[in-house]
């Protein structure tokens, strides 16, 4: 730090210059590239509103299958009842919440891999990854290094819609709309 006629001033040196200029453009330049831009939107997509059950209907630990956002492989999902409060959990207990149903590792098909017990959905039959439905579907083990895609609920009365997805769903770029 200098002084000059008493007044405090920042002297910055060169080798700070440069460290933060570059930061600066290689982050300017990586939130610009296509794939890096889209795990930065994954943090969560809004899509547009579709009913998928009824709370009514759900029974505790009875997994219901249901396409979202789109009708593709990429888009199965189930919407499960776990009978205890979850994070992102809609209606009166906070229970029931959707997850896709692709292995975040390697695209496992988790669909029939629900665990009532454990309240997980795995093992994945390729490298074993389980994820906690509690938990945003945080990995619990195996080889998958990213949670399992949450979809995000919404209920009005007794109807419980999908809105959105928390998470970068496994074959996809990004998650955003396609037309």
């Amino acid at each position: 730090m200098s002084t000059v006629e008493g007044n405090e001033s920042f002297c910055v040196g060169r080798r700070q210059f440069l460290l933060t200029g570059t930061g600066a453009v290689a982050a300017t330049f990586l939130i610009n590239v296509p794939g890096v831009r889209g795990l930065v939107e994954a943090a969560g997509v809004e899509y547009p509103k579709k009913k998928i059950g009824r709370i009514s209907e759900l029974k505790t630990d009875a997994p219901v299958a249901f396409a979202y956002p789109f009708n593709d492989i990429y888009s199965q999902n189930l919407l499960i009842k776990l009978g205890v409060p979850a994070w992102g959990g809609v209606g009166s207990g906070k229970d029931v919440v959707a997850f896709n149903t692709l292995c975040t590792h390697m695209g496992g098909i988790l669909s029939n891999k629900y665990n009532a017990e454990h309240k997980v959905l795995g093992a994945c039959p390729m490298h074993l990854s389980t994820f906690d439905l509690r938990r945003h579907g945080m990995i619990v083990g195996g080889h998958a290094s990213q949670d399992l895609p949450q979809i995000v609920l919404e209920v009005k009365g007794d109807d419980i819609y999908a809105k959105g997805i928390i998470g970068l769903v496994f074959g996809k770029t990004d998650n955003l709309v396609k037309a």
